[in-house]
């Protein structure tokens, strides 16, 4: 299996989180959504896979090019 790092299209706050670590996600699924400049930005899984680690809770801080997620595709 492969690890793939999901990173943050831009800087912002994490609003929500919509995956879990172990969930199996597809194509295009959001994982998780951050806030910047009072728009929702979606972070979507670049493939299917496996959820292995999650590096930000909500409220936190991300800034651009941060890992977000490591999914195992």
């Amino acid at each position: 299996m492969a690890r793939v790092e999901v990173r943050a299209q831009i800087a912002g706050i994490a609003d929500r989180i919509m995956a879990s670590a172990g969930e199996q996600v597809i194509e295009g699924q959001p994982i998780l959504i951050i806030e910047a400049m009072k728009m929702e930005i979606p972070v979507e899984a670049p493939h299917a896979g496996c959820v292995a680690e999650l590096h930000v809770r909500p409220g936190e801080l991300v800034e651009e090019e941060q890992i977000l997620v490591i999914l195992e595709v």
